[in-house]
């Protein structure tokens, strides 16, 4: 990890990951990742917060080093900002304005409207006289398609490059992505989520237990994983290197060797030159008898 165990659990502590939800609100299968209750307000273990970040990690750096990618998704306010930022440093997907319905189960769909809006965007383009091609048509209709643009461009900005199911999903706050997580465990794809004290981590394949409303702590995990999709990433070149060496190429005079069939009978007249004496001639097979054909009686 980038820093020491304990300097991460000094942080996270920090940044407030610890703090649950009020006690009435809790989900009782959260009981295992539950310290205890101060103030009417459920306390996360931190063991398990940091058992299930270096569980994750490794999950994510495996997952990219065998050439699948990782899909971040986090439409609430305090993790948009930070779901972006890591997402875009590290060169991974995200969702985080808002999981449209089918996004996964209905990929193609999602396709074409990215399609479109790579149609739309050409029209502002500078065409061959200088100009662009918005330029040709009514006030109303470039109302109407700067409308259509802006709003394909906000929901998806984020997947636009991708152009296949990813190979793991890392979810804030499951209760408010119910939808993502629905259509992930349809598709077999593998959810690791930062869970709160009212999720439901049965549903999760991976559970982070930690606050999912404090954006520091957001942000600490999401930077933890983005590091181990870098380092997924260089274990992905680095395989890539070494499929991509050459084989070992034969000389041209071994190659001629192998190839020639005289290559054989000029190796027994070196050999007769070198002992001064003449190969013996190859044995001619005894010619047959003349059977006498049986006379008839």
């Amino acid at each position: 990890m980038a820093q020491s165990q304990a300097d991460l659990v000094k942080a996270l502590v920090d940044a407030g990951v610890h703090f649950g939800h009020r006690v009435s609100r809790w989900n009782p299968k959260m009981a295992p990742y539950i310290h205890g209750k101060r103030n009417m307000i459920h306390i996360i273990d931190v063991k398990e917060t940091l058992k299930g970040l270096v569980r994750a990690k490794k999950l994510v750096q495996q997952t990219i080093a065998g050439g699948r990618d990782l899909l971040f998704v986090g439409t609430k306010r305090q993790a948009r900002h930070a779901i972006q930022q890591e997402a875009e440093r590290c060169g991974m997907h995200y969702v985080s304005e808002r999981w449209l319905g089918g996004t996964l189960t209905n990929f193609r769909t999602i396709r074409a409207r990215l399609n479109r809006l790579e149609e739309l965007e050409k029209l502002w383009e500078p065409g061959p006289t200088g100009k662009p091609s918005i330029d040709t048509y009514s006030k109303k209709m470039k109302s109407t398609l700067a409308r259509e643009r802006d709003k394909i461009k906000a929901n998806l900005e984020g997947i636009r490059k991708m152009d296949r199911i990813p190979g793991v999903m890392f979810i804030v706050d499951t209760r408010r992505e119910h939808i993502a997580v629905k259509e992930a465990r349809k598709l077999g794809v593998k959810t690791v989520a930062l869970i709160d004290t009212d999720s439901d981590p049965d549903l999760i394949d991976l559970p982070i237990p930690g606050n999912d409303d404090a954006m520091r702590a957001i942000e600490m995990i999401l930077k933890e994983l983005a590091d181990a999709v870098i380092e997924g990433k260089t274990g992905r070149a680095e395989t890539k290197g070494e499929e991509a060496q050459p084989p070992r190429r034969r000389s041209a005079r071994t190659t001629f060797r192998a190839e020639d069939p005289r290559s054989g009978e000029e190796a027994r007249t070196g050999e007769e030159a070198r002992t001064g004496e003449e190969a013996p001639p190859a044995e001619n097979p005894p010619p047959a008898e003349n059977v006498p054909a049986a006379q008839s009686a």
